[in-house]
């Protein structure tokens, strides 16, 4: 542990890959995914040893989750995985327009953090969004439906991909400008703390934000007032196609957070657990007028920056080492050995969602476009005569 000021700063470990690596059959898809059957793999790899390193599943820290609870996460990343996949379907189809960010490999990120949550906790992230959008409830019809440009959309057909928002859910959405989002989340904690609230922000941006002017801005501030918000940072080790050591001359994320006395740490971000550990924990200390933190998650995006990124940038090496800590079949795996989810229930699970998403994907084909006569709507808080 490297201390600086009254900041703590914790690493998981150094180097561009995860600390712990497991190893996984991976499927391509149409989309240049890495996962097809993934989920399948993972149980199959449990019930006869894997491919993992000594033939054993590696093991997540323990944390006081029920086994519906642990169950629960898997299905959400699979959700997230089954939904993505048919984006890139829906892409390649046409019924997707503009930009569309795909979140395959990130899952444990999402999932790990937000079920460290409340109802009345605030979340505020970047254009990659579709993945924290399931795992905080929003319903995977309206949310295809945006994609779609159709009214049942979360955002009215108005957004798209990279604009997802829930008002109810307190998910303030997805913003396309990369670093952007962060002083309005900055904005969101102050406000918090004025009105002496009970609730966190959590904001999540890509290493590549931290490069821009508003991430260290918006951290001074927080850091200034002690406000309730963690800095979430998802660390692929790429802003775009920019490798992360080609744009930065820090690397590891933590250590920016030490000029400001911000404690931070770095998690491995391929496992939902230690995700959900480290977020339950720095929310508690945020309650208590301890924060801001910021905390590092080190994963992979199995695919492109976007769809029609082929990735060229990454060599076939790098991505298939990745390939081979898929957090889905990692994460399958420890279940299966701990005796939680069987390999065969995991094929029936899978089975299920891959029926939900082709429910989502129909509702979102059948559902109408915005009427244009709503054209003006929503452009003032009190339209203009």
């Amino acid at each position: 542990m490297a201390v600086s000021g009254d900041a703590q700063t914790t690493r998981t470990g150094t180097g561009k890959a995860p600390v712990t690596m497991t190893t996984a059959n991976g499927v391509e898809t149409a989309a240049n995914t890495a996962t097809g059957d993934a989920m399948g793999d993972a149980a199959d790899g449990a019930a006869g040893g894997g491919d993992g390193q000594n033939g054993r599943a590696e093991t997540s820290p323990a944390v006081d989750l029920s086994n519906e609870q642990l169950i629960a996460f898997y299905r959400q990343m699979v959700l997230i995985r089954r939904f993505e996949e048919k984006c890139a379907e829906g892409y390649a189809y046409g019924k997707i327009g503009g930009f569309c960010h795909l979140y395959i490999g990130e899952e444990a990120v999402a999932v790990g953090s937000i079920a460290a949550l409340t109802d009345k906790d605030h979340i505020v992230t970047h254009y990659r969004d579709h993945g924290y959008a399931l795992a905080r409830g929003c319903e995977p019809g309206a949310t295809m439906a945006e994609l779609y440009g159709r009214a049942t959309g979360l955002s009215g057909g108005r957004g798209g991909s990279m604009h997802l928002a829930d008002v109810g859910k307190r998910f303030w959405g997805g913003y396309a400008i990369v670093a952007g989002h962060i002083p309005l989340a900055v904005g969101i904690a102050s406000a918090i703390k004025y009105r002496r609230e009970q609730e966190v922000v959590v904001c999540y941006f890509g290493d590549g934000a931290t490069n821009n002017g508003y991430f260290h801005e918006a951290l001074n501030i927080a850091a200034v007032g002690n406000l309730p918000i963690i800095f979430l940072v998802e660390n692929n080790n790429y802003g775009m196609g920019t490798a992360i050591d080609a744009a930065s001359r820090v690397t590891e994320i933590v250590d920016k957070a030490a000029g400001l006395h911000i404690p931070a740490e770095q998690v491995d971000g391929m496992d939902p657990l230690p995700v959900y550990e480290a977020t339950a924990r720095l929310r508690e200390r945020c309650l208590k007028g301890e924060g801001p933190f910021l905390l590092e998650a080190k994963t992979y995006r199995l695919v492109g920056h976007s769809i029609a990124d082929a990735a060229a940038y990454r060599s076939k090496d790098e991505v298939e080492q990745y390939r081979a800590g898929d957090p889905i079949a990692r994460f399958g795996r420890i279940l299966a050995e701990r005796e939680v989810l069987s390999p065969d229930d995991a094929k029936a699970l899978d089975r299920e969602v891959i029926a939900e998403i082709e429910a989502a994907a129909t509702f979102a084909d059948e559902s109408p476009e915005p009427d244009p006569s709503t054209l003006f709507d929503y452009v003032y808080a009190k339209p203009l005569d």
